[in-house]
């Protein structure tokens, strides 16, 4: 069971499965569709299938090493989580001991919010260090669990993490898919995987121009959720913990105009007496203080409510229902109450409502908890993780290795997956399933994409030197 380490948040919400209705019928029926002709679209090199983290690391990877890509993406924006999400928190990036293992893609799209002074985190010489002004602004951000862990003398360090302006990061992952010659087709549903025998030859997509297909030598899923598992013949898991943190909706909502200085210069018993009436009244008093250095006044409230059903359309519904409302009803309570929040409005809901777990495939090699304690990279080792959150495990275990095995399925041709559906148990995907894990999963699976076309071979067979060489012209950090 997983195990987190002191001072990391680990009181995740249990599931609603008793709230929420579900209205469907009590007779089994069915309908039988009519044989139809599709029209073919597309014929590509690569068909990338979502357009979050994962999906614009591996687009703009293959299109960069030669691969006419088409991006899908039901939204009309990229990013997934950490833009329409408002999930702008990207942790984990280095260690407690202050090394930075995660680089690439991630790194490049941070360094280039940075140059937008879109992206904040805590300078480098301070990564592992004890320095007084860095702990002390993420504790009081209450953003403590993403900044803030324990070294082996228990002394409060700085780890390496950061946040973005989720708009700006729409635009900078356009203007990179762009760059890259990466087509995107935005506001257009998958619907399900092209697979003869078993292979995957394309994907069948919804959109307001009709039903069409598009055809590829190689499909990767990017959709986070595993949406094309369904209909691909392979082994799936989908065993989530009740309580874990995978097994979580996440919404979250942006206030602005609040007046933190006013705020701080409060007594804390004024702050507690306020927060009480808060919940007394059912909502809640809860913010973090946004990070970005262009945004004087916005509060970041990220609210977790469990689910072990993420995927299904009647507890989607009543989460987003009930999540909206519960985040407007305690913003109007927190204007009513607490000091600083007067003149406060709503600046942003989230209008995707954030997954944390689900679908995964049991691929060529299944990641397993005890992985965590691994010591030695794989063979084929495509990225490397820091382990922070598993208190004296972390210390004596900083970093965790990912093989490219875990992105192809077994025995399918034509597809990888490099989202959250990699290949790992419910242990192993608690820890590493975030936004940065997904853009290394991505940036490897749309490497091997690209090699895969250029030598006419399976992805899952591209020779793992060629795959390093790209990953590491690209910034990823790996084992010599």
């Amino acid at each position: 069971m997983a195990k987190y380490g002191e001072g990391v948040f680990s009181f995740y919400d249990m599931p609603h499965d008793d709230k929420v209705v579900r209205h469907g019928l009590t007779e089994k029926r069915s309908y039988t569709e009519p044989e139809r002709q599709t029209d073919i679209v597309r014929d590509v090199d690569v068909i990338v299938v979502g357009g979050g983290p994962g999906g614009v690391a591996a687009a703009i990877t293959a299109a960069r090493n030669g691969a006419k890509t088409v991006l899908i993406e039901r939204y009309g924006h990229l990013g997934g989580m950490a833009t329409g999400g408002l999930v702008n928190i990207i942790p984990n990036l280095g260690d407690i001991y202050g090394r930075h293992w995660i680089g690439g893609f991630c790194q490049e799209y941070i360094d280039r919010l940075k140059a937008r002074n879109a992206a904040s985190f805590p300078p480098k010489e301070t990564w592992g260090t004890t320095d007084e002004y860095q702990v002390t602004k993420h504790l009081k951000a209450n953003m403590g669990h993403f900044y803030v862990r324990q070294n082996q003398d228990k002394e409060k360090v700085v780890i390496y993490s950061a946040v973005i302006d989720p708009e700006v990061g729409k635009d900078e992952l356009a203007v990179m898919a762009d760059e890259a010659g990466v087509e995107l087709l935005l506001h257009t549903w998958v619907v399900a995987p092209i697979v003869e025998g078993k292979t995957v030859k394309g994907v069948l997509t919804e959109s307001k121009a009709g039903r069409q297909a598009l055809l590829a030598k190689v499909v990767i899923d990017c959709t986070g959720d595993g949406d094309l598992l369904m209909s691909v013949p392979t082994d799936v898991e989908e065993y989530m913990r009740p309580g874990s943190r995978i097994a979580q909706f996440g919404f979250v909502d942006w206030l602005c105009g609040v007046d933190l200085d006013k705020y701080d210069a409060q007594d804390p018993e004024v702050i507690k007496e306020a927060a009480a009436k808060i919940m007394a009244e059912g909502g809640s008093a809860h913010f973090c203080r946004g990070l970005l250095e262009n945004q004087h006044g916005v509060v970041w409230i990220h609210r977790l409510i469990g689910s072990l059903h993420q995927t299904e359309p009647e507890e989607m519904s009543y989460i987003d229902k009930t999540a909206r409302h519960f985040a407007v009803h305690s913003w109007e309570l927190l204007k009513k109450y607490m000091p600083g929040f007067e003149n406060s409005f709503m600046m942003l809901t989230a209008p995707q409502l954030g997954t944390s777990g689900g679908r995964r495939i049991v691929g060529r090699y299944w990641l397993t908890e005890e992985d965590m304690d691994r010591d030695e990279p794989f063979e084929d080792t495509i990225a490397i993780f820091a382990d922070n959150d598993r208190g004296d495990s972390s210390l004596a275990h900083p970093k965790t290795y990912v093989p490219f095995r875990a992105l192809v399925p077994k025995d399918i041709d034509g597809f990888l997956v490099a989202c959250r559906a990699f290949s790992a148990d419910h242990e192993y995907s608690e820890f590493f399933n975030l936004i940065p894990h997904c853009m290394c999963f991505g940036h490897a699976a749309g490497a091997a994409a690209a090699i895969a076309v250029r030598k006419g071979i399976q992805p899952g067979d591209v020779p793992y030197d060629e795959l390093k060489k790209i990953l590491l012209e690209g910034g990823a950090i790996l084992p010599e």
